[in-house]
Parts: structure tokens; C-alpha cells; sequence
């Protein structure tokens, strides 16, 4: 058996701000090397007690996809040699890249966060911080909820996370008790929270990640279902007028626009994202 570990960064241990988890090529007025290296040395550290985890408990082989900003976040010298890791942008399934392998048989969330809009999580948020939800059949979710339906596309079930109790929480209540749940911090508000250190919170995630694979075994894959609705609800109402451009996709609030995919592989949306990532100034 296989498995695909698709690594976030806000969710992890010690992060609570934009500062740390903002890489610094961007230039950014919030941006800091110091905070952004140390962040990035904790994450590389619980995906590999994630790693430990599976290959204790059984896993044949373990893929780690970095799945935060810009998706080059990991230190690949520090992860785990036996281990492959995908990184780089544009990849095709995004934040899951790796399910459609052969032998894949479990997805593990690490370092994941809740969903925009949800109090007291964390740098809670969907995609971007201009999303202000994305529903499902009017089902509001985040990432850990379309990033199970791209995997379920492919009959890949999520049985570990890993991150705030308010991200845990939320990808269980969707996803049953066959997800595994790692919590490594309460948040107190966006910006702050309190944290398990972070080699407790390491053995934590090797614990339940070992637990994530023996739930493998009967752990059923999420899809989408036929003739679904997801919708895109935006901050403002410029980035709905350009995403509504895009074959396929109208119009169906002021703020909000909506497609029907076909199945969970299409429900990848970098083309409306990209759409929508307008000045917001003419």
C-alpha cells in the first residue's frame, strides 16, 4: 500500500502568523526569512513523523506533495530518505498530486487549516484570502473538503490530519471517523493559539499516522456527487465578473459563481482562481 501526504504549512505546530509561513521571495512587507525558515524546519519535521508513522504501521512507500504557497516548502535534505516528494507549482491535482498512482491507498493531511470564516483557527482560509467560501450542493467546506473529492475521483480515501483542532474537527465531521486526527494547537484567534511543543506534537502525528494507515484498510474515498454545484463565493464582486468569463461558469450570486463538474478531477479550479486574481483598482 501506498501513500500520498499532502503537506500544508498553517496548520503546523508554533505557526500563527502570515509572517512565518510567507515565503520571502514574494517581497512582501510581512515576509521574514528567520520566521519563514524556522516554519518551514517544523513542517519538514512533522511530515516526516507523519512518514515514520505509515512505514511503521505498514506502508509500502510513502509520496510527500508540498502543498503550501509555491509548493517548494520543504527541506528535501531533512525529509525522510525513503521517501519521494513532488514539488513546484501548476501541477496538475494541486495540493493532492500523487493519488493517481498505482498501489495509492490512503491521503494524509499535515499541517492543515480550517476553512474561511471559522473563528478562532488559526490563518483560517480558502485557497486564497479572497475566498470567502466554496460549497458543495450548499455545503460550505475548505480545502481538506475539495481536496477529498479529487482524491475520492481516484477512489483515494483521507484517513489522517493534522493541524488546529478546528481543522481537525471539521475534516472528520465531513469525512467520518476514518480520519485520524493529530491536534498541535487550540487557536486562541487568526493569530494566535496554544501549542503542544513541537517534538509532542511530532509524536503525536507518528502515533495517528500510524493509526491512519491501519484505518486504510476500510476507509471508503469521498466523491463528488452527479451533476453537483460548487459555487465560489469572492470578497468583492470584480473577481465574480471575471471568473463568470470562463466557459462553463456563471453567474449565480453577486459575489458568487458556479460550475457543475463533471467528477472530482475537474473540480481542480486554477482557472477560475486565476481568473479572479484581479487588481482590484482599474
Amino acid at each position: 500500500m501506498k501513500v500520498v501526504i499532502s503537506a500544508d504549512m498553517e496548520g503546523t505546530c508554533g505557526v500563527v502568523s502570515w509572517t512565518q509561513v510567507t515565503p520571502p521571495e514574494y517581497d512582501e512587507p510581512n515576509s521574514s526569512q528567520t520566521e519563514y525558515e524556522r516554519a518551514r524546519a517544523r513542517m519538514t519535521r512533522e511530515v516526516n513523523a507523519a512518514v515514520e508513522g505509515a512505514l511503521e504501521a505498514g506502508a509500502e512507500e510513502v509520496i510527500v506533495n508540498d502543498s503550501h504557497d509555491g509548493m517548494r516548502n520543504l527541506l528535501p535534505e531533512e525529509l525522510n530518505p525513503n521517501v519521494r516528494w513532488v514539488s513546484g507549482n501548476d501541477k496538475p491535482l494541486g495540493m493532492v498530486q500523487g493519488v493517481d498512482l498505482d498501489g495509492v491507498r490512503a491521503l494524509f493531511y499535515t499541517g492543515y487549516h480550517a476553512k474561511a470564516g471559522t473563528p478562532n483557527a488559526p490563518l483560517a482560509h480558502t485557497w486564497t484570502g479572497w475566498v470567502n467560501d466554496v460549497r458543495v450542493n450548499g455545503l460550505s467546506t475548505g480545502e481538506f473538503g475539495i481536496n477529498a473529492l479529487v482524491a475520492g475521483h481516484f477512489g483515494v480515501p483521507v484517513t489522517l490530519v493534522t493541524g488546529d483542532i478546528k481543522a481537525v474537527q471539521q475534516t472528520q465531521a465531513l469525512l467520518g471517523d476514518q480520519v485520524a486526527g493529530a491536534i498541535v494547537k487550540e487557536g486562541l484567534s487568526t493569530f494566535s493559539a496554544l501549542h503542544l511543543h513541537p517534538v509532542k506534537a511530532q509524536q503525536l502525528i507518528r502515533e495517528a499516522a500510524a493509526q491512519a494507515v491501519r484505518n486504510a484498510k476500510s476507509a471508503k474515498p469521498y466523491r463528488l456527487p452527479d451533476n453537483a454545484l460548487v459555487e465560489i463565493e469572492f470578497e468583492h464582486q470584480t473577481r465574480a465578473d471575471h471568473a463568470s468569463n470562463i466557459p462553463g461558469v456563471e453567474r449565480v450570486g453577486e459575489r458568487v459563481i458556479g460550475y457543475r463538474p463533471a467528477n472530482g478531477r475537474e473540480l481542480t479550479f486554477r482557472a477560475v482562481i486565476r481568473a479572479a486574481s484581479v487588481k482590484m483598482t482599474p
